[in-house]
């Protein structure tokens, strides 16, 4: 909540996790494809660890210094 806020966190986390279990099933049907035309998962691997390492260095660029955006209160 702290990147997002109280409002968008939520939201935002369940699309983190939908967007999870998407890749997930990729990737098992990809490293299926890729035993099957190599006869082993050393590629599958491979491309699993730098996809990894990508998405570390993408997730050091999300900005949690700066106050999330908060609507200001309406008076009654």
């Amino acid at each position: 909540n702290e990147a997002f806020g109280d409002r968008s966190g939520p939201l935002v986390f369940g699309w983190i996790v939908a967007g999870h279990q998407i890749g997930a099933a990729a990737a098992a049907a990809f490293g299926g494809t890729m035993r099957e035309l190599q006869g082993n998962y050393e590629l599958a691997f491979m491309i699993a660890g730098m996809t990894a390492i990508a998405a570390a260095c993408i997730s050091l660029l999300i900005n949690t210094s700066r106050p999330a955006f908060e609507p200001e209160p309406q008076a009654a």
